[in-house]
């Protein structure tokens, strides 16, 4: 895999993120509409940015085009949304549009992709950033360290965060009030969460759920994890970024930040990690949740606003989507993951990342910086389905007519849990999340499948590890 082009070998390899190997061996017949050649005006000399199409619809996409005319009238801008069924499919889509030499300048990148994109086909922004401190210095302190470290490549920014999610525990109030459960504390415990599960169970009724969860790399088994104080690859961080660090962040902010996240050596045996297994299968099987399903977690939306569903894992991104689905915005409510050995929790980031492909790298700087400005934004993200990576656009006015009431625990899960950090998503991503789904399914299918199923979980990842990405 080259700067511009990729094998049809390892094309076939990213298959795996989206349709499969076999569903890109049969793209001849819409080759023009993968790739974009088909697009009117394609090669006018416009700035190309790609977003995913779920997340980014027609009038978010006009919102950003006439801000960005209004701030650069001799850029020209097509803001294409790529239809995709989630972030996996969507970089395979784009990886196909490269292959075909098509690609865009700038692809709007999730925590899922960050370091692939990092190691293969993104620009570091460091030149540009250090050029433009002074304007930029408004934004890095508007904005989480945590969020811009997840970013960060072997010592390098390769995005700028325009929004994040973590995963917090949502709670149906109506489950709560037929249960006869208080709210819990913040600092409540694993133990607490499911105390109040069997409480959830006990007055639901047959149809009832107490828990709910998706099987996939962001909200799935990963937070309960973290919360053990294990991960399923080995972390540590990368050396460098003090240049960023020092230039933007007082001391207390910047303590223990470096180059970015590594993930390396495969962990599924870990004791903790078994131990995590064993609480989730003990839970499925006295009935307390149902074995997880695949899938983004739409279809959580309407169980859980219906009531047949009391808590699930959910990021600010859900108090739109419940407000859309026609809950009441005291309906709902959120708080911190519990603790088990300690309270940390996981989140997944997005910004843009500029290909190396690009001939307008100082044009598409110029959008990064726009698509990251405050007002640029509030714009965009009025409906709160997501959370804003900047600080001050999380106010009660946000939150009024959505809800949730505990709306200030989406940025707290930063601010308190300052070790939370983002789901272990190394180049190899594809691979790695492919070998957790298919493993957590197995592993959870009785109490009994958990050790075997966590030794071919590590087996499995260490052939994924060994691959270059």
């Amino acid at each position: 895999m080259t700067d511009s082009h990729l094998t049809r070998r390892t094309l076939m390899r990213y298959g795996a993120y989206g349709a499969g190997a076999a569903a890109l061996a049969g793209t001849a017949a819409s080759w023009d509409r993968l790739t974009g050649a088909d697009i009117p005006g394609r090669d006018d000399g416009s700035l190309v940015v790609a977003t995913l199409g779920p997340a980014y619809g027609p009038e978010a996409i006009r919102t950003l085009q006439e801000g960005f005319r209004e701030l650069h009238p001799d850029i020209k801008l097509r803001i294409n949304a790529v239809q995709a069924v989630d972030w996996s499919d969507f970089f395979a889509k784009i990886l196909t549009q490269v292959a075909a030499g098509t690609a865009p300048d700038l692809v709007y990148v999730a925590t899922e992709g960050v370091q692939l994109f990092a190691q293969r086909l993104g620009v570091a922004l460091d030149t540009w950033v250090r050029r433009d401190a002074a304007e930029l210095k408004e934004y890095f302190a508007d904005v989480h360290p945590s969020l811009v470290e997840s970013m960060m490549y072997e010592g390098s920014l390769y995005q700028l965060p325009v929004e994040f999610n973590a995963a917090d525990i949502y709670f149906n109030r109506q489950v709560l009030r037929r249960a006869g459960a208080d709210f819990p504390p913040a600092d409540w415990t694993r133990d607490d969460f499911t105390a109040l599960l069997r409480d959830m169970k006990r007055s639901g009724g047959s149809r009832f759920t107490p828990y709910f969860w998706t099987n996939r790399l962001w909200g799935g088994v990963v937070p309960w994890l973290f919360a053990n104080e294990t991960n399923l690859l080995a972390e540590s961080k990368a050396p460098g970024g003090q240049w960023l660090w020092d230039g933007f962040y007082p001391a207390d902010r910047r303590s223990g930040r470096g180059g970015g996240f590594r993930w390396t050596t495969p962990q599924a045996t870990h004791d903790r990690v078994e131990e995590v297994y064993d609480y989730l299968a003990s839970l499925i099987q006295d009935g307390l949740c149902t074995r997880p399903e695949g899938g983004n977690g739409q279809n959580l939306i309407g169980v859980f606003s219906t009531g047949r569903v009391g808590v699930t894992p959910a990021g600010g991104f859900w108090a739109g989507g419940l407000h859309l689905a026609g809950m009441e915005r005291d309906g709902f409510d959120v708080q911190y993951f519990p603790r088990w050995r300690t309270q940390r929790m996981q989140y997944g980031a997005a910004g843009y990342a500029l290909l190396r492909t690009s001939k307008m790298q100082d044009e598409a700087w110029e959008f990064i910086k726009y698509a990251a400005r405050r007002d640029t934004l509030t714009r965009l993200f009025t409906t709160n389905q997501t959370t804003p990576a900047r600080r001050s656009l999380l106010t009660a006015a946000r939150y009024e007519k959505t809800g949730p009431a505990h709306w200030p625990v989406f940025y707290d899960t930063l601010d308190r849990f300052p070790d939370t950090g983002p789901i272990p998503a190394p180049p190899q991503v594809a691979e790695v999340e492919q070998v957790l789904l298919k493993h957590t399914g197995t592993a959870l299918a009785s109490p009994r499948s958990v050790r075997p199923a966590l030794r071919r979980m590590q087996g499995d990842l260490e052939k994924a590890m060994e691959r270059d990405a």
